[in-house]
């Protein structure tokens, strides 16, 4: 089971020479990756640290860990491979077990029979005494290649390929044959002596590993169920005996900063963990209720949650629009949508695009969910009397050039925001409401007069997300009446769609579906858009000259990816509101 607690260095491990680390460094500084400052900072903490200073830059915030990959591979003459695009080939992983795999951080990724030749991605390409023993456990005939893979990448992808459910239950059978130790569920005591605490772990481990956003503990008259939600679906992953609730409750109110003493009222904690070689941030709420506390976890994993536009799989169009949109130098661009919609995934998509030395980006948030390097970022706080107007008045004072509020909920908020804008600045932030056009009524609902808002608005963007056909199981089907005049084909229409196969393939863990993608409707504000803002002219009105100028509505942008078969109609419709094409 990978341990939930910060990955120690290997035995093998060893801090780079001074002249290969320099050499590392003055790379990165001369192709411009990072600044002579960075690798001075990166220097100093591995004096204390003693970690490789590849590691070291990643984990400051200066570098992906691709880079240090593609770099390191041509500086010693060897190809990098990205384990994303890898396919899971049974052959090789037969050909090396599963805990050499672990213990000497090696992944076994093809085997050609022609040729005998075993490939291999590993961390250390001059590791000789790993790469000996591979060999040696090998048959003879077997030819070794090596390729060069980012470290936190090969420690997720080991257990991704061997699969991890199993250490789950054998855990789970040494609780049933054992006795807890309530002692060692604290913090700092030797954890590992302790089976509930590897259980709490490896739940959160095959959580992250399934890309899950939440974990929910729900106790119930005689049992606990376990539930993850992926993909924006709840799926229950496991039932356990109520007697396993209150080990598993302890440990993981006392990780949360909780008073386990509390029984009774709602509580919320957060931790961090090192989980597959990155570090995973938990937001964690109990609440009580008839049964005992259900406790939920919130999964922040910056690593899958902050990408840039282009991972987003957005149609050119779209993104070409978005681009118009963050060019224009003050304003205020909205997103809008229902929680759990992505409207913070995308938020940050859109700074990245701008988070660069020579802007001073500054954000509130309730609370702050990805720490991002460079950016400012404020939490918002009750105790210490900062809300959002009052952080957005003394942001102002900060000398920002761009102003991230993390949701408009009052007038005074929103009044701020406004000044901001007007005062030269850009500021991004959501807003509830269901549709683009929603968003001008809502404001007006506020309290913002309709003068303020035409023209100090760049554009608003509503969103769902919709998930994502397997494309290894997707079935293909012919479209019913009812179907294509949802779809606008005409009756005589041999256009084919694609839906979820039942019971999927291991490649989706038997869901059908296999990640998620955002649906939008882009609203860019113009002059005439907002003469009929100022104007409060009509929510038709509004939608005829803003469909003459492109606007396309979300329904209709949900359609096109059914049609191209990236989605199902039937999730399309879970997510996006389609009852107005059934009239």
């Amino acid at each position: 089971m990978t341990v939930m607690a910060v990955t120690p260095l290997k035995p093998n491990a060893k801090t780079p020479e001074p002249r290969r680390r320099d050499r590392l460094g003055e790379v990165l500084v001369q192709q411009g990756l990072i600044t002579r400052d960075q690798l001075r900072i990166a220097l100093t903490e591995q004096r204390t640290q003693k970690v490789p200073l590849g590691r070291l830059l990643v984990r400051l915030g200066f570098v992906t860990e691709g880079v240090i990959r593609d770099i390191m591979a041509r500086s010693i003459g060897q190809e990098a491979i990205d384990l994303a695009q890898v396919v899971v080939d049974a052959e090789a992983l037969k050909l090396v077990p599963q805990e050499f795999a672990r213990r000497h951080h090696v992944l076994p990724i093809a085997f050609d029979s022609q040729t005998r030749t075993l490939v291999v991605a590993i961390t250390e390409m001059f590791n000789v005494v790993v790469t000996d023993q591979l060999r040696a456990s090998l048959p003879p005939d077997i030819q070794l290649r090596t390729l060069l893979a980012g470290e936190a990448q090969l420690e997720e992808y080991i257990d991704h390929f061997y699969g991890f459910e199993l250490s789950v239950d054998g855990i789970l059978r040494e609780i049933e044959t054992g006795e807890l130790d309530w002692q060692s569920l604290q913090v700092g005591g030797d954890e590992y002596t302790q089976p509930i605490v590897r259980l709490v772990g490896a739940l959160l481990v095959d959580a992250v590993k399934r890309g899950a956003s939440d974990i929910h503990f729900e106790p119930e008259a005689s049992f606990l169920r376990i539930r993850y939600r992926i993909d924006g679906v709840l799926e229950q992953v496991r039932s356990l005996h109520k007697n396993y609730w209150p080990g598993i409750a302890v440990r993981l109110k006392v990780v949360s900063g909780m008073n386990i003493a509390e029984l009774r009222a709602p509580q919320d904690g957060r931790f961090s963990l090192t989980l597959n070689g990155r570090p995973v941030d938990f937001r964690a709420s109990s609440h009580p209720t008839i049964y005992g506390e259900n406790i939920v976890l919130r999964v922040l994993d910056r690593e899958k949650s902050i990408i840039g536009l282009e991972q987003m799989r957005l149609p050119a169009p779209t993104v070409n629009r978005l681009n118009v949109m963050l060019a224009r130098p003050e304003g205020i661009l909205i997103i809008t949508g229902p929680t759990g919609s992505g409207k913070t995934t995308t938020l940050y998509s859109l700074l990245s695009q701008v988070n660069v030395e020579g802007v001073n980006i500054m954000t509130l948030e309730d609370p702050v969910e990805y720490p991002v390097a460079l950016m400012r970022q404020t939490s918002v706080s009750e105790a210490a009397k900062l809300d959002f107007a009052n952080g957005i008045r003394s942001i102002m004072r900060q000398d920002p050039d761009i102003i991230l509020v993390g949701e408009i909920r009052d007038r005074d908020t929103a009044d701020m925001a406004f000044r901001a804008a007007m005062t030269g600045h850009q500021v991004f932030t959501t807003l509830h409401t269901n549709s683009a056009l929603g968003t001008f009524p809502r404001l007006l609902d506020i309290g913002i007069l309709p003068d303020i808002i035409a023209g100090n608005v760049i554009g608003v963007i509503a969103q769902r997300l919709a998930r994502v056909l397997c494309p290894h199981c997707k079935s293909e089907y012919r479209p019913s009446l009812e179907e294509k005049h949802i779809l606008g084909l005409p009756p005589e229409s041999t256009a084919t769609l694609f839906r979820q196969h039942e019971g999927g393939c291991r490649q989706c863990n038997h869901r059908g579906y296999k990640g998620r993608i955002a649906v939008m409707e882009i609203l860019p504000m113009d002059a005439d858009l907002d003469e009929l803002v100022a104007r409060r002219a009509t929510a038709r009105e509004m939608r005829r000259v803003a469909m003459e100028k492109g606007f396309r509505p979300l329904a209709e942008v949900g359609i096109e990816r059914v049609l191209e078969g990236t989605t199902s109609l039937a999730e399309l419709s879970r997510a996006v509101d389609l009852t107005g094409r059934l009239l």
